[in-house]
């Protein structure tokens, strides 16, 4: 069928009141697109009331030359927060439980954050500091290396040497722990809130007890902030009877072990979200 079928009745589409009965006949048929096609362009060809004019004519003459060129992107929803920028120099957006990179000079400071499917900006004072592509994985960093500048009079009292010296003053365990954990990392602020969680519960354990958690997560290679914190509240180090977490089968490359199903590939801690700040 050709998509004159469809015009029932054709010399009165034009009239609004016909436009529904027409649609609930067309909706069934292949053809509809091309229908209402040929109809759109009946109506705006056809002469308005009290006008010499009609819609097409209308347009050509004196709107077709004031519109705009068309985006040269899709339309995508967009998303607003504001928040505030970490002292490792990053904003953490919840939605997706991301951190993101933001210029060092920010530290401190509230901005407003926009975001789609695919892009986040980051802005202070209506100006744009910072653009990154939209990361979907969780409690992981996307992070420039010139949003970082470690060696900056900001980060003297905040920097990855501080707390490797803080942690030899308290003991060699916590120290290769806080070495290891360094190494990992891309960036070494990315471990700040870490190593602040993990201060935090070296005030709130004896440090006896601090001292045979950091040795057990040493010995498992299971490094994760929540993990080391089970172990100190549940005791685990310090009972005589634990359960070795070598698996009873033999060493090979191609058998994967507890550590592996435990969700600890050894990268490095999972960033806590809690706890104070170690001043």
């Amino acid at each position: 069928s050709t998509a004159s079928d469809l015009f029932f009745p054709l010399n009165s589409l034009s009239k609004p009141r016909n436009y529904k009965a027409f649609i609930k006949y067309a909706l069934g048929r292949a053809d509809t697109n091309e229908a209402i096609k040929v109809c759109m362009l009946k109506h705006n060809q056809t002469r308005m009331q009290q006008k010499p004019y009609c819609r097409e004519e209308r347009f050509l003459s004196s709107e077709k030359s004031t519109l705009g060129e068309l985006p040269k992107e899709r339309f995508e929803l967009k998303s607003y927060a504001e928040l505030k920028v970490g002292d490792n120099g990053h904003i953490y957006l919840q939605r997706n439980k991301h951190y993101y990179s933001v210029p060092f000079a920010y530290i401190g400071t509230k901005v407003k954050i926009i975001y789609t499917r695919n892009m986040l900006s980051i802005y202070c004072r209506g100006k744009q500091i910072a653009a990154h592509i939209r990361s979907y994985r969780e409690n992981a960093y996307t992070t420039l290396a010139t949003h970082l500048k470690s060696e900056h009079q900001a980060y003297k009292n905040r920097s990855h040497e501080t707390y490797l010296t803080r942690a030899k003053a308290h003991s060699a365990e916590f120290a290769k722990l806080l070495e290891i954990l360094f190494e990992r990392a891309h960036y070494p602020e990315q471990l700040f809130r870490t190593c602040d969680g993990l201060f935090r519960l070296k005030r709130d354990f004896p440090a006896e007890e601090f001292d045979k958690a950091c040795s057990y997560v040493l010995k498992n290679k299971l490094y994760t902030y929540y993990y080391f914190r089970n172990v100190l509240e549940n005791g685990t180090a310090n009972n005589q009877e634990e359960t070795s977490v070598k698996s009873s089968l033999p060493e090979h490359a191609n058998i994967r072990g507890r550590a592996y199903y435990a969700g600890s590939q050894p990268t490095l801690f999972d960033q806590p979200n809690d706890g104070p700040t170690i001043q």
